[in-house]
């Protein structure tokens, strides 16, 4: 049998339409029960805890599913009048955020012009923080402002030297309580980031 390239291409396309059209049933596959199945392996035996998004102040209801104190799922909650069981990526990558072998859990520093990690303890990184944030708010705190036009001057008690930028990765607890911080510093640049 001869058949021509664009005889190929026409008996191609129409056998793809047709198992569009008609799916994988008439060959005889039903692949919903493999899916089901697949799906119920991981979750058979866990508890379902409703809960919240941890990213945004959306509160899109989640489904964790823990097994012996572990984490096992997290999925949409469908009951969820919010959304629905529908998550946005960085809800659908919340169990990453959970468990994840590659996440860091311990104080990694790097000295300047140093080329290697030292591990560090917390405490020793907490009071680090602290006196460089300390350090930076002293050399850098502005009381009073004078107008160079009028030459008025006026009391402004704030500092350039620092910055806060939050983001949808801490709730929004940690975000306020982060601004309620910045602005007891005197920090005008304070930014969020708060949706995707």
């Amino acid at each position: 049998m001869d058949i021509s390239r664009r005889g190929f291409l026409k008996i191609s396309g129409g056998a793809a339409a047709g198992l569009a059209m008609g799916g994988l049933t008439d060959l005889g596959l039903n692949l919903n029960p493999v899916i089901a199945h697949a799906q119920e392996l991981r979750i058979r035996k866990a508890k379902a805890v409703p809960s919240v998004c941890p990213y945004c102040a959306v509160g899109c209801g989640q489904i964790i599913h823990v097994q012996d104190g572990k984490i096992v799922n997290i999925e949409g909650n469908p009951d969820s009048p919010v959304n629905q069981g529908n998550l946005c990526p960085k809800g659908a990558a919340t169990y990453q955020l959970a468990v994840n072998p590659l996440r860091i859990t311990k104080v990694l520093y790097r000295a300047p012009r140093s080329d290697k990690w030292e591990e560090k303890s917390l405490d020793w990184a907490m009071d680090q923080i602290a006196q460089r944030v300390k350090k930076t708010r002293d050399e850098t705190f502005v009381r009073t402002w004078k107008n160079p036009a009028t030459g008025e001057e006026k009391v402004v008690n704030h500092t350039l030297g620092i910055a806060s930028l939050g983001g949808a990765t801490i709730d929004n607890e940690e975000n306020y309580l982060i601004k309620k911080l910045m602005c007891s510093l005197g920090v005008v640049y304070i930014e969020n980031q708060a949706r995707i």
